[in-house]
């Protein structure tokens, strides 16, 4: 996920907060597995454990700052063992 949310935002401080409880429920649930920085730039790698798509899709437009991000999901690939 790489975000590009504007440092001039207003309510950006109140909208990283949201985003932060959000990441925080989803990692207590057990739907968000790991996060990680991308060092040097404002973007995570996540892995969240969902049964489908349609889920990945929920939760990604759920997240507070998705109308600043770009995503991209990958899938195992079918030659992994």
């Amino acid at each position: 996920m790489d975000a590009d949310l504007p440092i001039d935002l207003p309510g950006r401080a109140a909208l990283l907060a949201r985003e932060k409880a959000y990441s925080h429920d989803l990692q207590s649930s057990g739907k968000c597995l790991h996060i990680w920085r991308i060092v040097g730039a404002y973007s995570n790698l996540t892995v969240f454990d969902v049964t489908d798509n349609e889920e990945l899709h929920h939760f990604s437009w759920s997240l507070p700052l998705f109308p600043y991000m770009t995503i991209t999901p990958l899938a195992e690939h079918p030659s992994s063992i």
